[in-house]
């Protein structure tokens, strides 16, 4: 599946996006292979309640399932203005 990065996230993880092979169940599974990785993409999940997922491009829940989600992309909090 393809794994896109946004803002800050990006930054932290130095790459805007990458193919992943998983056997993870949930976003939180993804969220924990990831984070096993490399220090820089434990920095970049650290905190989890200042990101946002979205699964094919539709808002999700880091608990949600990921059987047959093609995209997931991980982003900080949208603000309006």
């Amino acid at each position: 599946m393809d794994v896109l990065y946004f803002a800050w996230v990006r930054e932290r993880i130095g790459l805007p996006k990458e193919k992943v092979e998983t056997q993870a169940a949930t976003v939180s599974d993804l969220v924990a292979e990831l984070s096993a990785r490399e220090d820089r993409y434990a920095a970049a999940f650290a905190d989890l309640s200042a990101l946002r997922v979205a699964l094919d491009q539709e808002l999700s829940d880091f608990d949600a399932p990921l059987v047959g989600v093609r995209e997931v992309a991980f982003f900080p909090p949208m603000t309006g203005g």
